[in-house]
């Protein structure tokens, strides 16, 4: 009897090991390749279900229970009053002509789209719309997608929309979360991209010369060339867009009217930034599930084999490791696209962003702007600070950490060369800026700051 319970648990811990290689349990080339991902409906995601506490959550919360009136704008509709209300600034306004949004009848080279955005929150602004459009990102959960009726009403609501949504927004791009995407195409004059022509997910590793497709830039870039303010006119043609007739526009009047909009400008920085957001968001909410799918395997892999319930395998420690040291690289803005001139913005936007940012003794801050050869004159993202990054499961965070000491004490054994554009400098300041401003951090992140 002895022997056969052996042989039973010996069958049972390979097949958990054999389903657990299909999920990514034991193969990190599998999730490299794959980014691998259980469905969310169900535990331990519960994404349809699952109490939120994004900003629109708890906004609509707070106009429920009266707190909070939103006001009704006969040229803008609930706009203003949605912007105002989540601390959205104007200045973030960028503006696209591709018939990328379930407005798209309404979008066209001479009525763009206007998004607006904060840390935690982006919104979606159509002329003559009927509703607005809100991503919100949920510090656990990521993006939740939510519409609010363009229509006067003593009890505007916004409503939560899933299922549409994500056959766009949580796919391979997205890393198979629900997440945001930004995207550069080859649109016409009508807005509708050539999509045999190919597009570009974009984010702060794209080349300038593959970002903006669809969309309108104002700012000065230099020599640099982009794919903005320009249409495809030759359709056989597509890819041969005319760069220079986009480059370095700073007045969108000759274009479209600007006048109903809030803005004038669609800013090149408020694009960059808005490009390394989305991605970031994705990778936290990728670590995050990752975290939680490995914690909920690891319970019933333990309770199954009868080990102890906190008994951490290494194949767990793999998952957890896989998830943050991704995030990581992107964090540190490893293979970030150089600027080989220097970029400026037209909407103050830059300013606004980096009033915003926590400051060490020395005045520095993650959100300062370098923008002559790189985006962040610290290349270390703001991120680290939001709700999202610190709602990961522990595990991964402690993975996170150690990483991330390990690189700017220049412990880390960087046999590919990753981290080699950061300099002693750039070490020496991002571990300083977030030894003074980042609460949580482990006790021998002190030691590092202190005696590199």
């Amino acid at each position: 009897m002895i022997q056969q319970a052996s042989r039973n648990k010996n069958r049972l811990h390979r097949g958990l090991l054999a389903l657990f290689v299909v999920i990514g349990a034991a193969g990190d080339g599998l999730v490299n390749r794959a980014w691998a991902m259980p469905p969310i409906e169900g535990e331990p995601i519960e994404y349809g279900s699952r109490e939120l506490h994004d900003p629109i959550s708890l906004l609509q919360k707070k106009i429920d229970g009266g707190e909070v009136t939103l006001d009704f704008d006969e040229d803008h509709g609930y706009l203003p009053s949605v912007l105002d209300q989540l601390d959205v600034p104007v200045s973030s306004q960028v503006l696209v002509f591709s018939k990328t949004s379930f407005q798209r009848p309404r979008i066209s080279a001479k009525w763009p789209r206007a998004i607006y955005f904060s840390e935690d929150v982006y919104i979606g602004w159509v002329q003559r719309g009927r509703v607005v459009e809100v991503s919100s990102v949920d510090p656990e959960q990521g993006a939740i997608f939510y519409s609010l009726e363009q229509t006067k009403s003593d009890a505007p609501r916004f409503t939560r929309h899933t299922d549409r949504c994500l056959l766009c927004h949580s796919s391979s791009q997205t890393k198979s979360v629900p997440g945001h995407l930004v995207r550069s195409v080859y649109p016409d004059a009508g807005g509708f991209p050539m999509l045999a022509s190919g597009t570009f997910r974009t984010d702060h590793r794209s080349p300038l010369k593959e970002r903006w497709g669809g969309w309108y830039v104002t700012g000065t870039h230099g020599s640099q060339t982009h794919m903005g303010n320009v249409y495809v006119r030759d359709k056989s043609d597509a890819e041969n867009l005319d760069r220079e007739a986009g480059a370095n526009i700073t007045d969108l009047s000759d274009r479209f009217d600007t006048s109903p909009y809030m803005s004038a400008h669609s800013d090149i920085v408020a694009l960059m930034v808005m490009e390394h957001q989305t991605q970031m968001h994705n990778l936290i909410t990728h670590a995050n599930y990752q975290g939680r799918f490995a914690l909920r395997d690891e319970a019933v892999i333990n309770k199954m084999l009868e080990r102890p319930a906190d008994h951490r395998s290494p194949s767990t420690r793999r998952r957890f490791d896989s998830a943050a040291h991704r995030l990581v690289k992107y964090m540190l803005f490893v293979d970030e696209a150089r600027l080989t001139d220097p970029v400026r913005g037209t909407s103050g936007f830059a300013r606004q962003f980096a009033q915003q940012g926590l400051r060490d003794g020395r005045g520095r801050s993650l959100r300062e702007f370098d923008l002559e050869s790189r985006l962040f004159k610290y290349p270390c993202s703001y991120l680290i600070h939001s709700a999202a990054f610190e709602k990961l499961p522990e595990p991964v965070k402690a993975s996170v950490y150690r990483r991330l000491w390990e690189v700017l004490t220049g412990q880390f054994n960087d046999e590919d060369g990753d981290y080699s554009h950061l300099s002693e400098t750039d070490r020496r300041a991002i571990l300083e800026i977030l030894g003074e401003t980042k609460t949580g951090l482990p006790e021998y992140w002190n030691e590092g700051a202190t005696g590199q």
